[in-house]
């Protein structure tokens, strides 16, 4: 009868127990794997509806199709799909370490294709199979219902080896997921037994035996500490790359890097592809092609063979590390070892595991003896009563004759003689011609035999010693039959890999500019030409300019410094290739600039070992200089280039200087001061470095140049008023570091100049209080003397600056080349870019 109560309960209540139930099920009954014989349910009911349908490995092979129905319909309600796939996987010999279904058609195969329809292909348990469901009918485990109680299935298979570690497991539960890699059947059986002798037994003990894991398709394995810490504690890391060796054949123009066996799990056609495609980009210099030559031999071997072409004067290392880095060759296997243990979900290490899996064959041998015992003494006593009643047949069968039927022939040979009920009914089951044949003699020798057999069995369960002694024989054999050689190397810890950057692109000429307003972008040499080959043709949003100019590589690096002391590393090959009269992409895209920050130092590199070093100094006056090299690197973010000792302090300028020459300061307030390079000593990036000038309270550094001790090149200033001031740097008195330096500009009582630039070679741009950009003619003022007037060159003031770059035909080119190249470096032996900048982040970026 139904009821009209309402029950009032919490939503969330309701929610939270429904959610619970479900990712109870999910955990415990589909996705993670029980530690006793690394068996998820639906791949136990397949394996034991196998067994008991007799589709064994000693029988024809037999239609998957009608496996996968027989389990859907009596074990797993479920979808035939799901476990078909899962038969799939369990005979596919690149997933397993050893099948445990063996298939007979296309099952699949190393490049991700579908099997066949279940409909075509045959299947069967494979030797090994037989093993983990051997004495299943011995009681040796727990039975439970299926979904419908029409029959009973095994909630857990004896499993005669361990199968979790041999096979490992993957899957996704609700919270949990389970990663355990492949081993090899030998060694497992070799720890378990380890472990079984010497419960104490320590984990570098183990790990004698246990070397690693043993990946069907090979491989090499390295991380030898992360593997020990997933044996230790359930989790770890470790890497897998493929297998590789060199071809040469005579007479070719080419050389041959093979690839023997790629890391587990890896879609073979995948890893192609993606080599292709790093070939055809032309980012690998040196490789020509790639071809999957994988035939009939190497698969009937488990083997692969991708072949990659190279030129004979590549380097194959370099061109492998790249693979290495760049492709799935090399690929992480993070072990994350959950099993569901005691019913529930646990992260085990590789003792533990053992533990639970020698327990579990304790349980297994124990229940076996006992059920054999049992039968053994009813088999003892039933022999007993057929010896005794051969003596006395003539009157047994005198007995059974007077009786009225076999019951009332039972109940008279039991009262008569004494028989027992078991007895008698062995008695009365012998057939009438065996009556002669009856031999005393063999029932005497199966008597014999059977109390030994009971002595046997009554000694494995008294005792924990003989117990043990039984799994190791048991153990032991399943070894020497099935166990094969490792197919997986396992190397030392991982291999840090470093990627020649030449190997990585194709390395071509090329200019890169960037704006003041941040727009940069690579140009071919060609389209500079073919556009007058001058900077006025250059692309660029209005009022913007070309800060720098770059002839250079796609092979070198360029470098970006930020005002806050970090720095950013890209190669030349990563700016966008444009047109020159493009006005290119806006920086922020290129690399991961945050709002605030500003660059104020840019410049290429092509040999991080040349002795140079790279000068910071801040707006308070601090300096410092740290050796090129410390700035080599392979990571895309920022990173820390020099440190700032207060907050409110920024860097104001960052150039490229060797040992030699001297440092040039010129602070706002128009003081000066040229010092020698040697006076600043080397430090690391993240140091804060020394005083460069002794600078007043409300005074701050503007700019610093890199200038020779005898220099006679001019310089010019300019003021927030507008006045040009030029001054030959040699007029600049050489002084200790951290000195007041000299007055630049005559100062004035009222209205005292406000110094915004200072520039050696660059074109100046002022921006007048009308916004208007003006070019500044320095080249109107005359020189003179340190401490002179300059004269007012733009009318009404400014309110910003801008540089425009020199062309090399004008200055020499502040691309850093090796001494000897074409391009050498500046005969100041310097970067001669004046580093003041004040462009702001550009607007644009991309979403």
């Amino acid at each position: 009868m139904l009821s009209n109560k309402v029950i009032e309960q919490s939503f969330a209540e309701i929610m939270g127990k429904r959610f619970g139930d479900y990712a109870n099920l999910v955990i415990l009954s589909r996705a993670i794997p029980d530690a006793r014989d690394g068996l998820k349910p639906v791949q136990r009911r397949i394996l034991y509806a196998m067994y008991q349908e007799g589709n064994t490995n000693d029988k024809p092979y037999r239609k998957s199709a009608k496996t996968v129905g027989y389990v859907m319909g009596t074990y797993h309600p479920h979808g035939d799909s799901a476990i078909y796939e899962t038969m799939v996987r369990m005979a596919q010999w690149w997933k397993m370490r050893q099948v445990l279904i063996q298939g007979h058609g296309n099952f699949g195969s190393l490049d991700a294709d579908p099997p066949a329809a279940m409909r075509y292909t045959e299947s069967r348990l494979s030797a090994l199979a037989n093993e983990m469901l051997r004495d299943i009918e011995k009681d040796t485990v727990t039975f439970i219902p299926n979904y419908d109680n029409s029959a009973m299935q095994p909630a857990v298979l004896p499993s005669r080896f361990p199968n979790l570690l041999v096979n490992g497991a993957s899957g996704i539960a609700v919270g949990f997921a389970t990663d355990i890699p492949t081993h090899n059947l030998g060694e497992v059986i070799d720890a378990t037994i380890a472990q079984m002798k010497n419960p104490d037994i320590t984990l570098d003990e183990l790990m004698q035996h246990v070397k690693g894991p043993d990946f069907p398709t090979g491989g090499i394995v390295q991380g030898i500490s992360g593997i020990r810490k997933a044996f230790e504690t359930g989790r770890g890391q470790f890497i897998i790359r493929g297998r590789t060796f060199i071809e040469e054949p005579k007479g070719s123009k080419v050389k041959k890097i093979v690839i023997s066996e790629i890391p587990y799990d890896v879609v073979k056609s995948k890893l192609v592809a993606q080599i292709d495609e790093l070939v055809m980009e032309r980012k690998i210099e040196g490789a020509l092609a790639v071809r999957d030559e994988t035939g009939r031999k190497e698969a009937e071997q488990k083997k692969v063979r991708i072949v990659v072409d190279i030129r004979k004067d590549a380097d194959e290392h370099a061109i492998l590390n790249y693979l290495y880095k760049n492709t799935d060759l090399q690929i992480y296997y993070n072990y994350n070892m959950n099993a569901i243990h005691e019913g529930t979900i646990r992260q085990m290490g590789l003792k533990e595991l053992l533990d639970a899996y020698i327990a579990h064959q304790k349980e297994v041998v124990t229940r076996r003896s006992q059920y054999d015992l049992e039968k053994k003494r009813n088999r003892e006593h039933i022999v007993q009563g057929l010896i005794r009643a051969k003596s006395i047949l003539r009157e047994i069968v005198d007995t059974i004759m007077d009786s009225e039927d076999r019951a009332d022939a039972k109940k008279n040979i039991m009262e008569k003689f004494g028989f027992t009920d078991v007895q008698a009914d062995a008695i009365l089951s012998i057939q009438l011609a065996s009556l002669t044949r009856l031999d005393i003699v063999k029932l005497e020798k199966e008597l014999n035999t059977l109390a030994k057999e009971i002595v046997e069995l009554e000694a494995i369960l008294g005792s924990e010693k003989k117990l043990i002694q039984v799994i190791t024989g048991e153990l032991t054999e399943i070894k020497k039959q099935y166990s094969n050689p490792r197919l997986t190397e396992i190397q030392g810890e991982i291999e840090e890999i470093k990627v020649d950057i030449a190997m990585q692109i194709n390395a071509e000429d090329c200019i890169v500019t960037l704006t003041n307003e941040g727009y940069i972008k690579r140009t071919s040499p060609r389209s500079f030409k073919s556009m007058g080959g001058t900077i006025d043709t250059c692309g660029v949003k209005e009022g913007d300019r070309v800060r720098y100019f770059y002839e250079t590589n796609t092979s070198h690096t360029a470098l970006f410094f930020t005002q806050d002391g970090k720095y950013f590393a890209t190669l030349v090959n990563d700016i966008p290739d444009e047109k020159w009269k493009d006005i290119g992409s806006a920086l922020v895209n290129i690399i991961p600039l945050e709002k605030q920050q500003q660059i104020v130092g840019f410049h290429i590199v092509e040999n991080f070992k040349l002795p140079l070093y790279v000068c910071h100094v801040s707006r308070l006056g601090l300096i410092k200089k740290t050796p090129l090299s410390e700035y080599e690197t392979n990571r895309s973010g920022a990173l820390v280039a020099a440190k700032l000792k207060g907050e409110d302090d920024e860097f104001v300028a960052v150039l490229l200087a060797n040992e030699e020459g001297a440092f040039f300061a010129a602070s706002k307030e128009g003081m000066g001061i040229r010092f020698l390079r040697s006076e600043v000593s080397p430090t690391g990036r993240a140091s804060s470095g020394v005083k460069a000038m002794n600078l007043s309270s409300s005074d701050s550094i503007v700019a610093l140049a890199a200038v020779d001790v005898e220099d006679s090149r001019v310089f010019s200033l300019l003021t927030e008023e507008g006045v040009v001031k030029r001054t030959s740097l040699k007029d600049i008195p050489l002084q200790g570091r951290a000195g007041k330096g000299v007055l630049l500009i005559r100062k004035r009582k009222t209205n005292p100049h406000k110094i915004m630039a200072i520039t050696v070679e660059d074109n100046l741009y002022a921006l007048t209080r009308r916004d208007e950009w003006i070019r500044v003619e320095t080249e109107q003022v005359s020189v003179n003397e340190q401490g002179g007037i300059g004269r007012v060159v733009v009318e009404g003031g400014l309110k910003a600056v801008a540089f425009e770059a020199v062309l090399p035909s004008e200055a020499e080119s502040p691309v850093i080349k090796e001494p000897g190249t074409q391009a050498p470096v500046s005969p100041h032996d310097e970067v001669p870019t004046t580093q003041f900048s004040l462009f702001d982040e550009p607007t644009e970026k991309k979403e």
